[in-house]
């Protein structure tokens, strides 16, 4: 796993930056954004200890921002020509312009024409929009040099899939077989709580559960969520907490059996293996004390669109991108206001990925749901 990308600066596992090296950077973005599955997915300890999360901001307002406007929306994103990155977001109801991520600057628009700062690298240089039909930009032209625009995930509302190397049947027959690590000193004793029992405003959407999850296969026999007792109550808290944003939590998955982490592993291909984690050592979820989520609007019932779409392979997903819109990045800060003030830390490159503390003090369970205690909720 050679390199964390969090925005647009790539942080190596011994924490240094190449912010400062050009000569470096330039093919090392590329390989980020050419080859997503470059970017690593912090799943288990040994990987999360290398990676420090950034420091929380301070409680967002309770009024989120007014949706970007269109003209700005449809510019959004990441540029790259191998010689220069630009990043375009919106901030305020403005669009701005971060160029080889280390200047960033307001700009407006006169049609396709990007009008920048008197003060800005780019002065004297024409900058205009290339544009699809349905308007949305494809590529920046400076001075005559394209730079495309990046497709860094799925669009809000799809999944990106990698299909099993093998078939469900016999992944599953296999992992059932098979038994888990046997650890010491995990002095905590087991209870698992059923989320819906505690709080009948989180929602579930368990995706693994479905075809709609990172390998359009269906793993769970029952869409049901658990953690730790005290993980569950803690969560119930955030979700009374989150009641002032007129948000609620939207629960993607929780505690997962053990035998499901073996399939996750058999059926990845090898350039999928760092998105998952390994079985020899369990993960997180594997103690129930590690939960997937989102937000969803306490109004309307429906989902919240953060910066990135839920188990995305991409930049996006880091817990600090700064692209999108400020709509998008309130709700995600909100978010992870509400779970690190109720005894969860966020995954640095997973923003939906919280793990509860002490969860070192688990087991690694592979307790079917189905054999676990129907809710009468």
């Amino acid at each position: 796993m050679p390199l964390q990308c969090f925005a647009l600066r790539l942080v190596l596992p011994c924490g240094r930056s190449l912010r400062r090296s050009p000569a470096l950077r330039a093919p090392l973005v590329r390989a980020a954004l050419l080859v997503p599955l470059a970017v690593v997915r912090a799943q288990d300890a040994s990987v999360a200890r290398r990676v420090h999360a950034p420091v929380a901001a301070a409680a967002p307002t309770t009024t989120a921002p007014p949706d970007a406007p269109l003209a700005i929306s449809l510019l959004l994103g990441l540029y790259d020509d191998h010689e220069r990155t630009v990043l375009v977001l919106e901030r305020g109801g403005y669009p701005r312009m971060v160029l080889n991520d280390s200047v960033s600057m307001p700009f407006t628009m006169r049609g396709d024409t990007i009008l920048l700062p008197l003060d800005s690298p780019l002065r004297g240089e024409l900058t205009l929009v290339e544009r699809d039909a349905a308007r949305h930009a494809t590529a920046l032209l400076i001075s005559g040099a394209r730079i495309p625009r990046r497709a860094l995930g799925p669009d809000t509302g799809t999944q990106l899939v990698h299909r099993p190397l093998r078939p469900l049947d016999e992944l599953r027959r296999e992992a059932l077989a098979a038994a888990p690590p046997v650890e010491a000193n995990r002095p905590a004793v087991s209870d698992l709580a059923e989320l819906v029992t505690l709080d009948s405003s989180i929602h579930l959407d368990v995706r693994y559960a479905t075809t709609h999850n990172l390998f359009g296969t269906i793993f769970y026999s029952q869409a049901r969520a658990f953690l730790q007792r005290p993980a569950a109550e803690s969560l119930a808290s955030a979700s009374a907490f989150l009641r002032r944003y007129g948000v609620g939590l939207l629960v993607h998955d929780g505690y997962r059996p053990w035998y499901v982490t073996r399939m996750f592993w058999d059926a990845a291909s090898p350039e999928v293996r760092p998105f998952v984690a390994d079985p020899a050592s369990g993960s997180k979820h594997n103690r129930g004390a590690a939960v997937d989520l989102s937000l969803y609007d306490r109004r309307t019932g429906t989902p919240i669109v953060m910066p990135s779409t839920y188990d995305e392979t991409s930049p996006r997903a880091a817990a600090d991108w700064p692209g999108g819109t400020s709509r998008q990045r309130w709700y995600r800060d909100v978010l992870r206001h509400a779970m690190e003030s109720h005894g969860f830390t966020v995954n640095p490159v997973e923003w939906w990925h919280f793990d509860f503390h002490g969860w070192d003090r688990y087991p690694i369970l592979n307790t079917p749901f189905e054999t676990l205690g129907r809710s009468t909720h």
